[in-house]
């Protein structure tokens, strides 16, 4: 049996225009049958999730995953956190979070109510360094933080605000690198099932569902974090999402996006001024 790389080159064409027209119409059927809108994607980064999926299942066609896809909704269910971002921590690039401190909050303490969105939170993690951090400037009791994500399974997780113990020695070290007042064993209870925070940190925390592609704004916000979720889509989603965010946000309002991200090039750019261009945090001021 001839490997890859013993094909002429026009069937390797071939052959990737054909896988690329079966994601196509997997895709589509996903946004018919169930809502989902993952079209506007990268290509590369919905590729591997596909073929991890079909690995997994021992399916050898795009095909076959579809028809499952279809008919199956446990078999969606899966997809759908394959295709979900969850990759997090606590106080992740705590250079973000030390920023946040000197250059944002001196703004907030100004306003009588902060809203503050994160879009994309996956289980959590970067909600509660939110959420301690605005406790420990003293602006927690007039803040609302409203932690989205389009999969039900990690906002479930994210809600119970337990986490394991064995990530807690790089949570420490994070939060002491964003110039964290307190000891950080101070904001949660261990016990042998894992770490849970302290209940004051959820209080003002909503955890909702909202997805970027195909939902639109629900609020006006003072901040809008959403760090490393845009990588993932192509050029085309991300405008739409920006223009999201542009609506959604008050006037000064702040807009955090992740360190491989930018306002730049997007036709939204004009809306903002850079506060800290290194660490991705822009003021709108249109």
């Amino acid at each position: 049996m001839k490997s890859k790389r013993d094909l002429p080159q026009e069937c390797l064409e071939s052959n990737s225009r054909a896988e690329k027209i079966e994601i196509t119409l997997l895709l589509e059927g996903i946004f018919q049958r169930y809502g989902h809108d993952f079209r506007g994607y990268s290509y590369p980064s919905i590729n591997r999730r596909i073929k991890y999926r079909m690995e997994l299942e021992g399916l050898t066609s795009i095909s076959y995953l579809q028809r499952r896809v279809l008919y199956e909704p446990e078999m969606m269910r899966k997809l759908l956190k394959d295709f979900s971002i969850n990759v997090t921590e606590m106080f992740r690039d705590p250079e973000f979070y030390s920023s946040f401190r000197k250059r944002v909050v001196p703004l907030l303490h100004s306003y009588p109510f902060i809203r503050i969105w994160h879009a994309g939170c996956s289980t959590g993690e970067e909600a509660y360094s939110m959420a301690i951090l605005l406790y420990e400037e003293g602006l927690y009791k007039k803040s609302k933080i409203y932690a989205t994500d389009m999969n039900m399974d990690v906002l479930e997780k994210a809600e119970k605000g337990i986490f394991s113990f064995e990530k807690m020695k790089q949570y420490t070290s994070n939060y002491q690198k964003t110039g964290g007042l307190h000891a950080f064993s101070e904001y949660y209870t261990a016990d042998q099932y894992g770490v849970k925070f302290k209940p004051f940190l959820s209080e003002n925390i909503v955890f909702a569902r909202h997805n970027l592609a195909t939902d639109s704004s629900f609020n006006e916000f003072n901040v809008i974090i959403c760090r490393n979720v845009l990588i993932y889509f192509d050029k085309q989603l991300q405008n739409q999402v920006h223009g999201l965010f542009q609506e959604s946000l008050s006037r000064f309002g702040i807009l955090g996006l992740g360190s491989k991200e930018s306002i730049r090039f997007s036709p939204y750019m004009p809306c903002y001024e850079e506060i800290d261009a290194e660490n991705k945090l822009y003021k709108k001021i249109d």
